[in-house]
């Protein structure tokens, strides 16, 4: 990792989605938690199961908590927001995570079957990129399942590249250099 430096905060950005919505991302905030449990719960059963990879229904009390107030050095939540009343609705998110010291993070993303196809999973994904290499960050790596091909393709087009998974056929690891980011 880069020397000492402070964490950089992700800054809100709003992007255009291919239909021509306005998404906000920005990062998590402990005052989420509500509205990231609804947006888990809106996932169909396969979503859910692509990001989790384990059937569940919504987060459990500690997994909530962990992703409403990640760890600023080693991991970062990003959610994609819109408009909905006076409110905002959590329509996706994206996150990575390290081990202590280590220069390689781990990344997961979810978009809600309503928003998928819209070039979503794109711009989170790259907007974790971006951001893991500005904090020292080496590599990036995920765990696909074989049969979401549209994420695989993804990665692929991101630059990510398919290496061997501990975790059998079933399940694929991708990995990118981030030190390639300009």
């Amino acid at each position: 990792m880069k020397a000492a430096a402070p964490v950089a905060e992700f800054r809100p950005v709003d992007v255009r989605l291919r239909g021509g919505q306005r998404v906000t991302l920005r990062a998590v905030r402990l005052q989420d938690k509500e509205e990231l449990q609804a947006a888990i719960k809106r996932l169909s059963a396969e979503s859910r199961y692509a990001r989790f990879m384990t059937a569940l229904r919504e987060l459990p009390p500690q997994m909530l908590e962990r992703a409403t107030n990640p760890e600023g050095s080693r991991e970062l939540q990003l959610v994609a927001v819109v408009p909905e009343g006076a409110r905002k609705k959590i329509i996706a998110g994206a996150r990575y995570a390290a081990g202590a010291g280590s220069t390689d993070c781990e990344f997961a993303v979810a978009v809600t079957d309503e928003w998928q196809g819209q070039g979503l999973a794109r711009q989170l994904l790259e907007a974790l990129m971006q951001t893991a290499h500005a904090r020292g960050f080496e590599r990036m790596q995920g765990y696909i399942l074989a049969s979401n091909t549209r994420m695989l393709s993804l990665a692929k087009r991101l630059g990510f590249l398919e290496v061997a998974s501990p975790e059998g056929p079933m399940v694929r690891m991708v990995r990118c250099n981030l030190t390639r980011i300009s």
